[in-house]
């Protein structure tokens, strides 16, 4: 009941600010920290720690410079119970890093990413038992898309794609993902529509403009809007949580979502375990500072609302 991760590995350099500094503006920092980060293994520690030992094994696919970064990058995931005897050194590249400075009053962020080593993944990287075998492959847009697209080709078991950074997909892409996972401004241009705020009825109909396939799109404080293939779309709303920091919420989601569809949960019951799991990460600093395991979450699910219909 394997779960597996074809993405980015980052070290994030996190900057606590009062505020997000606009356009062309400089704002003082009141710290920074250095922590693991990455799309990819950020889904693989959340997916980890909800449940990666026996069975339940994740495994992390992927590339890192042959450095310091790198070495911490193993560490961390390793010490969240995730296998990465398939993340690759590349000589002469560096590891992927990330700068985030984080609003300390609200917890949002902004983020600038630069590749690095994720750039070299291959698509041979890809052609590994961990990611044929897979009961779910989870993918985002972080490393190069004809390694992501080989990846999805491969897979024999559920496909889950978040695809952030937001680029066009492909149809063939598209065909093979069984679970889109964007947030609404992501599906927003997916969709080819201008940036502004959409109801929940309006984003289910782009939704269904992308993909025939289901789609959830995470809303932040709002929780996530499960837009099925077929049947009626849910919203649901996530507990009540004291926000530290916001950054990698949406990464645990989808490591959360990943574990609990290998566990053999239903589309809406995965999404309301990811949106109680993503609701406690952002409790904490940092992509990772508060990753929860399985036990908090079930903790806290009576907490989680039930999802209301979408009409």
């Amino acid at each position: 009941m394997s779960v597996t991760v074809v993405g980015s590995l980052n070290e994030d350099v996190l900057v606590a600010v009062d505020r997000l500094p606009g356009r062309g503006e400089t704002v003082v920092g009141r710290s920074a920290a250095l922590v693991p980060g990455g799309k990819g293994a950020n889904q693989a520690a959340a997916a980890g720690l909800l449940g990666g030992r026996g069975d339940h094994t994740v495994h992390m696919v992927g590339r890192v410079g042959d450095d310091p970064s790198g070495d911490r990058q193993l560490a961390a995931l390793t010490g969240s119970r995730v296998n990465v005897s398939r993340v690759l050194r590349t000589i002469g590249t560096p590891t992927g890093t990330a700068t985030i400075p984080v609003e300390e009053a609200s917890g949002e962020n902004l983020i600038v990413v630069v590749p690095g080593a994720n750039a070299e993944l291959t698509p041979a990287d890809v052609d590994t038992p961990s990611v044929r075998s897979a009961r779910v492959l989870l993918l985002q847009l972080e490393v190069p898309l004809p390694s992501v697209e080989a990846a999805a080709r491969a897979a024999t078991g559920t496909v889950v794609l978040t695809p952030a950074p937001p680029r066009p997909l492909p149809a063939a892409l598209l065909e093979r993902v069984d679970v889109l996972v964007p947030n609404e401004h992501e599906l927003v241009q997916l969709a080819g529509e201008k940036p502004g705020e959409r109801s929940p009825a309006e984003l289910v109909g782009l939704a269904r403009r992308v993909t025939a396939g289901a789609v959830v799109v995470t809303l932040g404080a709002r929780g996530a809007l499960v837009v099925p293939g077929d049947g009626p779309a849910l919203l649901q709303a996530p507990p009540p949580v004291t926000v530290v920091d916001t950054t990698g919420a949406g990464d645990c989601f989808s490591g959360a979502l990943g574990q609990a569809l290998a566990a053999g949960f239903g589309l809406p019951d995965a999404v309301r375990y990811a949106v109680a799991a993503a609701a406690l990460s952002t409790t904490g600093a940092g992509a990772r500072g508060a990753l929860p395991d399985d036990d908090a979450v079930r903790r806290l699910l009576p907490r989680v609302p039930a999802a209301t219909p979408v009409g």
